[in-house]
């Protein structure tokens, strides 16, 4: 996993993002975890749809489209469930453990952009 931070519209939002991109990265995502944080989120790369079966905890999904417009927000996705999608344009999706991270802020359109940590 890759580690850095995620701005909205140009202003930091999220000082502790991971991103998957290679397929191992994606298809585990945050299967296992028991917690990801208060102030942290999992950017996923070519990812429209998810599941949360297995998963410890409830969560906020932002749905992205290529160039990283916001489409859709769920909040709350519990888990267990088989399919939550953000539409045939989704692209990439931001996992956060709901209520962690204001997402009510989020508007569709808004531009989420990743910048990664210098190693």
């Amino acid at each position: 996993m890759r580690h850095g931070r995620i701005q909205v519209n140009g202003t930091v939002w999220i000082q502790k993002a991971e991103r998957a991109v290679s397929l191992k990265d994606r298809l585990r995502g945050l299967l296992g975890r028991t917690s990801l944080g208060p102030d942290a989120a999992l950017l996923i790369e070519r990812c429209g749809v998810v599941h949360t079966v297995g998963m410890r905890f409830a969560l906020d999904l932002v749905f992205l489209d290529r160039a990283g417009r916001v489409l859709r927000v769920v909040r709350g996705a519990r888990p267990g469930l088989l399919w939550v999608g953000g539409g045939w344009r989704a692209a990439r999706t931001l996992e956060l453990e709901a209520g962690c991270l204001d997402v009510g802020q989020l508007r569709c359109g808004d531009v989420l952009t990743w910048s990664e940590d210098k190693a």
